[in-house]
C-alpha cells in the first residue's frame, strides 16, 4: 500500500505564491514506475486536474488553467513530489489533492481520476481577493 500526505496548504492573497508537497511512503514504492498528478476541488465543483510529473524522468504536464504560473517538481530522496503555485487567482480556492499512478508507461498523460490508483487526503487553499 501507498500513502500519500500533503502538506503546505494556507491562505494566500491573489496574485501571491504557495508550494504544496505531497510526500509518498509505503514498501511497495517504486519512483520508476510511477505518475504522480495534482487535482484540486473546489466547494460544489467537481475535482479537476492541475498537473502531473512523471517521476522517472521528471517530466511534466500541466492543464490550460495553470500552465506557466504552476510548477511540479520531485525530489528522490525524500519520495516528495511539489506543487509552486504562482500568481494565485481567488477562483483557485480548492482543496488541493495528491494523486500517484502505478501503472508504468502510457500514451496520454494521466488526467483523470480513474487514471490514478492512490489519493491523499488534501490539503486547503484559500486565494483571498
Amino acid at each position: 500500500q501507498v500513502q500519500l500526505v500533503e502538506s503546505g496548504g494556507g491562505l494566500v492573497q491573489a496574485g501571491g505564491s504557495l508550494t504544496l508537497s505531497c510526500t509518498v511512503s509505503g514498501h511497495t514504492f517504486n519512483t520508476y514506475t510511477y505518475t504522480m498528478g495534482w487535482f484540486r476541488q473546489a466547494p460544489g465543483k467537481e475535482r479537476e486536474f492541475v498537473g502531473a510529473i512523471r517521476w522517472s524522468d521528471a517530466i511534466t504536464y500541466y492543464s490550460v488553467s495553470v500552465k506557466g504560473r504552476f510548477t511540479i517538481a520531485r525530489d528522490n530522496a525524500k519520495n516528495t513530489v511539489y506543487l509552486q503555485m504562482n500568481s494565485l487567482k481567488p477562483e483557485e480556492t480548492a482543496v488541493y489533492v495528491c494523486a500517484a499512478r502505478n501503472r508504468g508507461s502510457f500514451t496520454r498523460w494521466p488526467q483523470w481520476e480513474h487514471d490514478y490508483d492512490y489519493w491523499g487526503q488534501g490539503t486547503q487553499v484559500t486565494v483571498s481577493s
